[in-house]
Parts: C-alpha cells; sequence; structure tokens
C-alpha cells in the first residue's frame, strides 16, 4: 500500500460522564488532534466518524457524526458515518486511510466517539446484545441475550485453557498488566493497579472470568489526522492497514488472516512489533489474541503474562494504554484509540508507561460475532502496522 502518516492524534479522557455530550467529546478529541497535526480545517477533504450504539442507546441514528462535529471545526466536511460493532473508529481509520492513499485527499481525519452511560444502564447492554445474529437459535433460546458476549469470552477461556494448560493464575496476571498500565494513563477510566489475587477475589462474573478481568462501558472519544505528506515533526507512518469480516465458524482465524494481509503490506512480522493494541474485552483474550496474531507460539502467552513479561518493560508490551479492561471499552471509540496511544509510543510520549526506543506498532480491533459455536467467529477485525518514520 501506499504510505500514509498520522499527523496527529489525540483521546480524551474515557469514563462515565453522565452531564458530557457526544458532540462535547468529539470535539475535544478532534480539536486536540487537529492541533497536534498543526492542519487547518479546511485542508481536511474527508471525514469518517465511528459510532456504534448512538442508535440504541439515544435513539439517534444516520447521521451521529454531522450531528456531532456540526458546531465544530469539520462542520460542513464531506463526511460518512461508521458502524461497525467494537471496531467502528478502527474501520473509520481505514477509510480515512483509503481516502488519502487513493488520491481522494491529501488529509483525512478518523474519529471515534461514544456515549454508553444513561440514566437507564440496560440500555448500553441491549445495544450490545444487538452485535450478534439475533436469529441464531442459541440466541433465540437465550434467557438473556445481553450476556452473550461475556459467555463467549468465557467460553473462549475455557477452551484456550484446556488447549495450553493455562491457569486462572495466568489470566489475572493478565489482567493485572492491563490495570497497572491503566494506573500510569491519565486518560484511562480506571486508574487503580490490582494485584492478581485481588483480582481473582473480585466477584465472579462467569467462570472463570471475575469483574476485574472484564472491560467496563463508558464514554469517549478519540481522533486521528492522516496525511498523505511526511509531517515536518515526529513522523509515524501507517505501512498497513487490513480490515477482514468473519466466515462462518473460522474462529481466531480471523485474526490471523488479517494480521497476516495488514503485516504483507508492511514486509514485516508479528515478531518484530515493539508494542502492541489488543482487544482484551476481557483477560484471557488478550493472550489468545497474542497468539492468534503469530507474536508468540500457541501456549506461551499465558507464561509470558504469568512472568511479567506484557509489561510496558517486559519482552513484549501489550496494551500500554490500558487496554479496554483498564482504560476502558466506549465502544465505537476504542479502536482509535489504540492508534493514537501507539502513536504517543512511538513518538515518545507515554510518560511512564514508555516503551524504551519504540519503532513499530500493531493495533488489533475487533467486534460482533457472526457464528457464535465454540470458538466462536467475530464479525470484523481490523490490524493496522505504524511504524516511527
Amino acid at each position: 500500500m501506499d504510505t500514509t502518516y498520522v499527523a496527529g492524534a489525540a483521546v480524551t479522557r474515557f469514563g462515565k460522564f453522565p452531564d458530557t455530550a457526544l458532540q462535547d467529546l468529539a470535539g475535544e478529541a478532534v480539536d486536540a488532534a487537529l492541533a497536534d497535526a498543526a492542519v487547518r480545517p479546511e485542508d481536511v477533504g474527508f471525514v469518517a466518524f465511528g459510532n456504534a450504539t448512538s442508535s440504541v442507546i439515544s435513539g439517534q441514528a444516520m447521521i451521529q457524526g454531522q450531528l456531532a462535529l456540526l458546531d465544530g471545526q469539520l462542520a460542513g466536511a464531506r463526511m460518512v458515518n461508521v458502524e461497525n460493532a467494537c471496531a467502528s473508529s478502527s474501520s473509520a481509520l481505514h477509510l480515512a486511510v483509503m481516502a488519502v492513499a487513493s488520491g481522494s485527499t491529501d488529509v483525512a481525519v478518523a474519529v471515534g466517539a461514544e456515549k454508553m452511560s444513561h440514566p437507564e444502564k440496560a440500555r448500553a447492554f441491549d445495544a450490545l446484545g444487538r452485535a450478534i445474529d439475533i436469529t441464531d437459535p442459541l440466541v433465540v433460546n437465550a434467557s438473556n441475550r445481553n450476556s452473550v458476549f461475556m459467555d463467549l469470552y468465557a467460553q473462549e477461556a475455557r477452551r484456550y485453557a484446556a488447549e495450553t494448560g493455562a491457569t486462572t493464575e495466568a489470566f489475572a496476571h493478565a489482567a493485572a498488566t492491563m490495570h497497572f498500565h491503566g494506573s500510569l494513563n491519565p486518560n484511562a477510566q480506571y486508574r487503580e493497579a490490582h494485584t492478581p489475587d485481588a483480582i481473582l477475589a473480585s466477584r465472579m462474573i462467569i467462570d472463570p472470568l471475575t469483574l476485574l478481568m472484564c472491560s467496563p462501558i463508558g464514554d469517549g472519544a478519540a481522533a486521528i489526522v492522516v496525511t498523505r505528506d511526511k509531517p515536518g515533526r515526529d513522523p509515524v507512518a501507517i505501512t498497513g492497514a487490513a480490515l477482514q469480516s468473519g466466515r462462518r465458524r473460522e474462529g481466531g482465524q480471523l485474526i490471523t488472516r488479517t494480521t497476516a494481509a495488514a503485516l504483507n503490506q508492511a514486509g514485516r512480522k508479528a515478531s518484530d512489533a515493539d508494542v502492541i493494541e489488543l482487544h482484551d474485552a476481557a483477560a484471557p483474550a488478550a493472550l489468545v489474541i497474542l497468539e492468534e496474531m503469530g507474536v508468540v507460539r500457541q501456549g506461551e502467552a499465558w507464561k509470558l503474562a504469568l512472568d511479567g513479561q506484557l509489561r510496558h518493560d517486559g519482552r513484549i508490551p501489550v496494551n500500554t494504554s490500558g487496554g479496554l479492561i483498564s482504560r476502558g471499552h466506549p465502544v465505537g471509540a476504542t479502536g482509535a484509540a489504540q492508534v493514537v496511544e501507539l502513536v504517543d509510543q512511538l513518538r515518545n510520549r507515554a510518560g511512564d508507561r514508555q516503551v524504551p526506543d519504540a519503532q513499530l506498532a500493531i493495533a488489533q480491533n475487533a467486534g460482533g460475532a457472526v457464528t457464535l459455536d465454540d470458538p466462536y467467529t467475530a464479525a470484523v477485525c481490523t490490524v493496522t502496522v505504524l511504524e516511527r518514520a
């Protein structure tokens, strides 16, 4: 693919902000990203706005981006809305990259924004429960459709443990790493470090997942400015970008083939990554995904977690932002937030969680489920390769 660049990247604080509107979250992220890029709004030729749940939670559908940015710097820009489950904003970034690489524009902006907190808490779970095939007999006959994803993550964890010998303690260590990273991230929803013992002692959600192994719901936004020209300051190149949809009952092969496609574009191997942001909606998923991406061999990830090798100062730094578990998971903003973290790492501006001399980073984001059989198959996966230029 033709190389494109990240000229600016910004993320808001993630959390539950009942008095903050989606427009305010999106505007804050966009303004900060444009300032970071030193780009004038009139130079932006395309905007992709990622949002996944507004149509269910607030009732606002179809024109979320136009409304969220109506009173901001990008009002009136050529804009499309992207709804692609938890991969909505990474999909928006994919479109922004395509727009620039194709020559359609020299500057594009990808935005991800989500407001999941609501006085009626059930609305967020109802929205998440629609990112599956609602005609599947497993769903039709389920007593509570809104718990399906945690059921799937727990099912995946049990299968991974049976196949590799992974222990629940290893899952707790993986979660502890994410919470430790989140404690160092001023924008994280949860900034308290937890020991593996405390994580194991937290309330059981569904065996083997405890509360502190699971991602929360919340609010937040992130924005990324993509350019054709190499920025004059702290340039970060997008050397690979892949987006794939799930095939019936392919399980983790979706992540494997999407990663391979992105790495093939970049001319790199998964083991070249200095830092990785991946979709840990539950702690065991981080270990499964590392292996499905080909970063480590099957059965190796849980041992690395036990040894503390997934920390920012370890062998394979994973989710230095705190990941979905600690940074938070306002689903429409998650994918873009992952890339913002990696840009900060490559620009050496990640503060106390900085990975020394990070040169290459990989973001993996996924969402939804097209088939629920074990192993379940996600609806979409994106993988982005970023390099210090």
